[in-house]
């Protein structure tokens, strides 16, 4: 470490004087600037190196003086603004989106695995095929037995710019009732976009990502679902979907959550980086970035140049319940009213146990099963009136009600009685 030190020169008026020391071996230093008034009065100013050593260090390794740590701290805090995010991560650009296509197929090769006489549309699919491979059977489906074949669903989303000859993933999933689809191949599917054209063709063997399938006399093995599958670039895109920015001259950016205030922010944040006031908010989704009379190349730098503008988005405050699953979600804006809580809780066990009267020798009674039912109600341990002050924060909150010792599903019921008082200054959302 490098401390800085000043002392008073011996002679007054002599020219000052400032001395740098490094470590053994090390590159000069520039000397450090000397204050003008500690100049003037003939100081001087010597750059040590010092390492300290003990607690904040490991092994001897040299660190920061506090009020150096402290001043790196608070400018790299004042650098990067708290809970800022890049627009492409909080936004979209009108017309820049995915199309969802999907197919129907057959998935062959399975070890038995495959759809059974029951699903009768996978015989019918395979009779099809063969059929327009030139070979026909005068056969009933319901006399065919197909065990290495299954029906399937197959999905895939085209991304925005996908041009002909690339690849995309694809999802398969089972129609009918094949046990697995481990160790298939899906044969040749075209794959169809809601205008009825077909934009991709998928083929090739399916992956569980680690996932089987195995069954025995009385017992069985399963990992994952082995009745969907993923065809990592297996589909190939045989249609391209145009994309157009910037029509009419206008860029349109949609917020993925909407909010007015986070809208002005993007607007001005747009503006600021592009220098000229080119954007607007038309509502609180939806912005408007004017392009003037650019080309597409240009239109296409705008976009670039937008894309990387960070913006820190403003969020209603607001908590969620699932009263499901007990989980409970709440904001960083969250607060309360003054208001006072005191939560009890009253467990309730029923036990049952059941006897059996037997009759008598030949008294013509029957043999009855008899239950013997015991209800236990505890009510829980005495808890004390917890007093939240005005405007409390989600730290405050939660360290109030966990000094209740409340559970998820009390704290679920002590939130929906706060809103109903009216204390509660978010909104509550029930999943």
């Amino acid at each position: 470490m490098a401390v800085l030190r000043t002392r008073a020169a011996q002679a007054p008026g002599a020219r000052p004087e400032i001395g740098v020391q490094g470590g053994k071996g090390a590159p000069p230093r520039r000397p450090p600037q000397l204050p003008r008034a500690h100049a003037a009065a003939g100081g001087r100013c010597t750059y040590e190196p010092r390492v300290e050593r003990g607690r904040g260090s490991r092994g001897g390794a040299p660190f920061p003086p506090p009020r150096l740590a402290a001043w790196l701290a608070l400018t790299l805090a004042l650098a990067a603004p708290a809970s800022a995010a890049r627009l492409k991560d909080i936004a979209s650009i009108e017309g820049v989106r995915q199309n969802q296509l999907s197919g129907y197929g057959l998935v062959a090769g399975l070890n038995g695995t495959g759809d059974s006489q029951q699903a009768i549309f996978t015989v019918q699919s395979v009779l099809n095929m063969l059929r327009r491979r030139g070979l026909t059977l005068n056969i009933n489906p319901r006399q065919l037995q197909i065990k290495n074949v299954a029906a399937v669903s197959v999905t895939a989303a085209l991304p925005a710019f996908a041009r002909q000859g690339g690849r995309i993933d694809a999802q398969v999933s089972s129609l009918g009732d094949a046990k697995s689809l481990q160790g298939g191949t899906l044969l040749t599917t075209p794959l169809f976009g809601p205008d009825g054209q077909v934009y991709a063709v998928a083929q090739g063997p399916v992956s569980l990502g680690g996932g089987f399938s195995a069954r025995g006399p009385g017992a069985t093995a399963q990992k994952s679902h082995p009745t969907t599958a993923f065809l990592a670039g297996g589909a190939l895109v045989e249609r391209e979907v145009p994309v157009a920015l910037g029509t009419e001259g206008v860029l349109t950016l949609a917020l993925h959550q909407p909010d007015f205030t986070t809208a002005g922010r993007v607007a001005t944040a747009v503006n600021d980086a592009l220098g000229r006031a080119a954007a607007r908010p038309l509502d609180a989704g939806t912005i408007a970035v004017d392009l003037g009379a650019a080309s597409e190349a240009e239109a296409v730098a705008t976009a670039t140049a937008i894309e990387h503008v960070e913006v820190m988005p403003d969020t209603t405050a607001r908590v969620i319940l699932n009263e499901r699953t007990g989980t409970v979600i709440i904001g960083s804006d969250v607060h309360i009213m003054p208001i006072a809580i005191a939560h009890g809780s009253l467990n309730i066990t029923v036990k049952t146990d059941f006897g059996v009267s037997q009759p008598a020798p030949f008294s013509q009674g029957q043999t009855v099963v008899v239950p013997d039912t015991t209800l236990k109600v505890e009510e829980g341990a005495k808890q004390n009136l917890v007093l939240l002050r005005p405007g409390v924060s989600l730290g405050d909150l939660v360290a109030a009600l966990n000094a209740l010792g409340v559970t998820p599903q009390d704290l679920i019921a002590i939130l929906q009685a706060i809103q109903t008082s009216g204390a509660l200054q978010a909104e509550l959302e029930i999943m």
